[in-house]
């Protein structure tokens, strides 16, 4: 097969365009450039710019295989920068991770992989896909430690049919960057990505402030009843069950957060809700008619809780309450699998 991979340069995407040439696949090896290169060309664990740009062109010369390097800043400050500013200036808390995924990496990655002439686009992600009756499916990753499903419920199921996810079944990291050493791979020991690709100085609202202003300005910390309680100094710097920063309202969580009035809402830590609607729904399922029992996660990093979905109306009643960050994501699950989801509003 002739298959494209992605490669950000660092040691999970290598490995696959690597494990593709060894299968004796045709690959073609395409990075990314995503944001300015000369702010993040001194950084380490980034992705996508500088650095991890050489990085991807050096394997793929050790593998001997093509590899080009696609301008594609323009989409991703608009499609992805911009959506986080906006998010935030909002009031909401964004996944910008699930937005490249959704628009660069299975959006416009994947049609030039077609154009290419490829017959399918593999990547780095840790997830599994499984043929079922009904057609390709989204699982968990075999390492759950490392488990990415949460971030790509926006992959439909056209995409994840023309996808390939080769280190979804890798029992564990150790397992991959043994894979880079054996194949004599230069980033076997490279460290990780951390944080948000596009903010080299580890600070959210630096970029936020830079393109909504507005969400970097002081306002009231209030309890439910309106009494302000504290200043802060910023609505960018605040999410929805967060207990940092909170002046003399310490010793509780954000619970709500007023855009408009520049007004952080804090309540006990106990407060929360059992309905979460959510938006922009995307199902790897034919969307059930009528309720279903399944799980959800509200955050990437939690255990999936039990819940009831309706699809038509886009609300999950959780069985217990829990704090749900608006702009985060809600994944149904059904065990391992991956239902579809939406982001929370």
């Amino acid at each position: 097969m002739r298959i494209v991979v992605a490669m950000s340069g660092g040691v999970d995407s290598s490995v696959v365009a690597g494990l593709m040439h060894e299968a004796g696949h045709e690959v073609i090896g395409v990075t990314l450039q995503l944001y300015d290169h000369g702010a993040a060309s001194g950084r380490k664990g980034a992705c996508c710019a500088g650095q991890d740009i050489h990085d991807a062109r050096n394997v793929a010369d050790r593998l001997g295989i093509a590899h080009y390097v696609i301008d594609a800043e323009a989409a991703f400050r608009e499609r992805v920068i911009g959506d986080f500013a906006e998010s935030y200036a909002g009031g909401r808390t964004p996944v910008p991770c699930v937005r490249c995924n959704q628009h660069l990496k299975f959006g416009d990655l994947l049609g030039l992989a077609r154009d290419l002439g490829a017959e399918a686009l593999a990547t780095g992600h840790y997830v599994r896909r499984e043929d079922g009756r009904n057609g390709p499916e989204l699982h968990r990753a075999a390492d759950e430690a490392r488990d990415q499903s949460w971030f790509l419920f926006a992959t439909t199921q056209a995409q994840l049919a023309f996808a390939r996810f080769p280190l979804g079944s890798m029992p564990d990291k150790a397992r991959v960057r043994a894979e880079a050493a054996r194949m004599g791979l230069p980033v076997a020991e490279k460290p990780d990505s951390q944080d948000i690709c596009f903010v080299p100085s580890g600070s959210y609202a630096d970029i936020v402030g830079k393109l909504r202003p507005e969400a970097t300005f002081p306002g009231d910390i209030v309890d439910g009843q309106g009494t302000v309680l504290a200043r802060h100094d910023g609505i960018a710097r605040y999410t929805v069950g967060q207990a940092k920063r909170l002046g003399a309202a310490s010793g509780q969580v954000v619970t709500h957060i007023d855009a408009e009035r520049r007004r952080i809402v804090v309540g006990p830590r106990d407060a929360g809700s059992r309905a979460v609607r959510f938006a922009e729904a995307n199902w790897l399922i034919d969307p059930p008619e009528a309720p279903i029992r399944a799980a959800v996660k509200l955050r990437a990093r939690e255990t999936p809780r039990p819940a009831t979905i309706d699809a038509l109306s886009g609300v999950a009643t959780l069985d217990t309450s829990a704090l749900a960050a608006p702009g985060q994501a809600c994944v149904v699950y059904d065990g391992t699998r991956v239902l579809g989801g939406g982001f929370i509003v």
